[in-house]
């Protein structure tokens, strides 16, 4: 009897993984192959003019470049009018579409709300891409952040009001047309441990959330809302150059996450990024004693090269 029981315990254990291993490989099947083929969305339906902040370079630029391809004009705001100018004139210039430059700095008053508002008051903004954010100089604890008071500040007027004041400013006339796309970039490092790097990945964390309950409370206006939480992608933000299997291109990121919008609402929009941060959880759940030293060696590590390139540069400056 006691043998009949065990070997009905190993099946039921065998049949529970096989059933999770099933559900992961149609999920994975699903998000990136079925999904984008039948949820696709069309950009240009939902109006005719995509707004992105954070635009001149990395990420952002790829959105604007990869949303223009799809035929809707470009409102790009950021900082550098420098770059403003020559990357709606390489948009333009490529890709036969209207450009509109805001230029504001997302660290500033909040006074540079009501002047975007103001500027964009008569167009019918159909996608916005919340992708302005700042990330540390370099991984380091908390108190020993440098320049702590204006770090701390522009982190959250950067990385959290901005998000939250340009959908606020884009999302009515969405509502009011019964349709468009609200595309907020978060970060993995809000999906796990994430040690000398806590305020950055804590204002990544209110992405997350504040993109999830939006698209609850919305759901039925017809606006689309999606959340991306990537990893490393190659960017000045992340000094990554050279890509890889788990860092891509930004126009490689950018091609992938698109494609998920109207499949799913929250996601590290490229596969490798799933994985990896699917296995950093895996080991931060086995021991997260374990994971969390990985990670703050891994933190430590990163704060050591910085530092030595920067005391570096210093020298030949001097």
């Amino acid at each position: 009897m006691s043998r009949s029981y065990l070997e009905l315990a190993a099946l039921a254990c065998v049949a529970y993984v096989v059933i999770r291993l099933v559900k992961f490989i149609f999920g994975v099947v699903y998000t990136y192959a079925i999904g984008p083929a039948i949820n696709a969305v069309d950009l240009k339906a939902q109006g005719k003019w995509a707004l992105v902040t954070g635009c001149t370079d990395g990420i952002g630029k790829e959105y604007a470049r990869q949303i223009a391809q799809r035929g809707l004009n470009i409102v790009l705001i950021s900082r550098s009018m420098d770059k403003l100018k020559a990357t709606a004139q390489e948009i333009e210039n490529e890709f036969k579409v209207s450009t509109k430059i805001i230029q504001v700095d997302f660290s500033g008053s909040d006074e540079i709300y009501q002047h975007i508002a103001k500027e964009i008051a008569d167009l019918e903004i159909g996608t916005l891409v919340n992708n302005v954010g700042v990330s540390y100089v370099y991984p380091e604890r908390f108190l020993d952040m440098p320049d702590w008071d204006n770090m701390i500040s522009t982190l959250i007027k950067a990385n959290m009001v901005s998000m939250t004041r340009m959908t606020k400013i884009v999302l009515p006339d969405m509502v009011k047309r019964g349709k468009g796309v609200v595309i907020n970039i978060g970060s993995g490092s809000s999906l796990i441990p994430s040690p000398m790097l806590c305020v950055y990945a804590a204002t990544k964390a209110y992405v997350e959330k504040f993109s999830e309950d939006l698209e609850w409370e919305y759901k039925k206006s017809g606006v689309i809302f999606q959340c991306v939480m990537p990893g490393f992608v190659c960017s000045n933000m992340t000094g990554i150059r050279k890509s890889s299997f788990f860092a891509p291109t930004a126009k490689t990121f950018v091609k992938s996450a698109l494609a998920l919008i109207g499949t799913t609402n929250m996601t590290t929009g490229f596969f490798p990024h799933s994985i990896l941060i699917g296995t950093v959880k895996g080991i931060c759940n086995l021991s997260s004693t374990l994971g969390v030293w990985l990670i703050t060696r891994s933190m430590e590590n990163s704060r050591s090269r910085s530092l030595k390139k920067k005391g570096k540069l210093e020298k030949l400056e001097a």
